[in-house]
């Protein structure tokens, strides 16, 4: 009988190989959780709603909306699980790039296929981890307009299972791209049941991830307006004029072999 690490060495050799792909930084994310929570909540009033929904070990995808500059802090400290978040390659310079590396947080060009955050990815589904993806790939009004791939193409290469998230609050209506929320501020993170795309190990074609990722999106919407009822809150609405992030190309997105 093959012992579990055996097992995951197996799913290493799989298309695409991930055997020689390094796991992002660990120990210091686990260490760094705790001040984290404690530094965001003794400046906003923050909540986190269905965490049952995350299993407790086993690899999960958590894939949600995009309204703010604090999405992926607010992912990556209230998890119930630590977290790998996908965050764009432009945020790794200088110090913040320091801190994002060893926050275990995982560099993606949003703009062309990036095999490199793909099997970043992969590798720590592969390892049992949880990667964070928002799959609108830029900050927006968070309805889900656009929509990109990497979700799905994750878990159907991994079966590993998508848990949608709804974050609320981490942009006032009218804020613009980089504003943060007042003081006091109560921001919801939200998780909604799992969604299991099954895995399939080949062909993955596009025209699959791409059905597969039009069931999530609707998992997503359906878990997005029951939790907005459930909270009583309201998005924010679009970014004003003239502070759109620019479109992403095929980034993480498009890869779907």
């Amino acid at each position: 009988m093959r012992s579990a690490s055996s097992l995951h060495e197996t799913h290493h050799l799989l298309p695409p190989r991930t055997d020689t792909v390094a796991h992002p930084l660990r120990r210091p994310m686990r260490h760094g959780r705790p001040p984290s929570r404690w530094l965001m909540r003794s400046r906003w009033d923050v909540r986190v709603h269905g965490i049952e929904h995350v299993a407790a070990d086993g690899p999960v995808v958590l894939a949600g909306n995009h309204v703010g500059l604090m999405d992926g802090p607010l992912l990556a400290a209230f998890a119930p699980r630590p977290v790998h978040v996908l965050t764009k390659v432009e945020a790794f310079t200088g110090v913040l790039g320091h801190v994002l590396t060893a926050a275990g947080q995982v560099p993606v060009d949003r703009f062309v296929v990036d095999p490199a955050a793909v099997r970043t990815g992969l590798r720590v589904l592969r390892d049992g981890g949880v990667v964070g993806i928002f799959p609108e790939g830029v900050r927006g009004d968070g309805w889900l307009d656009r929509f990109h791939r990497g979700a799905a193409y994750l878990a159907l290469v991994t079966g590993a299972p998508v848990v949608p998230f709804t974050v609320v609050g981490t942009r006032e209506p009218g804020g613009h791209t980089d504003s943060v929320p007042a003081r006091g501020a109560r921001l919801d993170l939200s998780f909604g049941e799992p969604l299991d795309l099954g895995r399939v190990d080949w062909p993955r074609t596009r025209e699959l991830v791409a059905a597969c990722s039009t069931t999530l999106r609707r998992r997503m919407l359906d878990h997005q307006t029951d939790a907005l009822a459930h909270l009583g809150r309201t998005l924010p609405g679009p970014l004003p004029a003239g502070e759109l992030e620019p479109e992403p190309g095929g980034g993480v997105t498009e890869h779907s072999r």
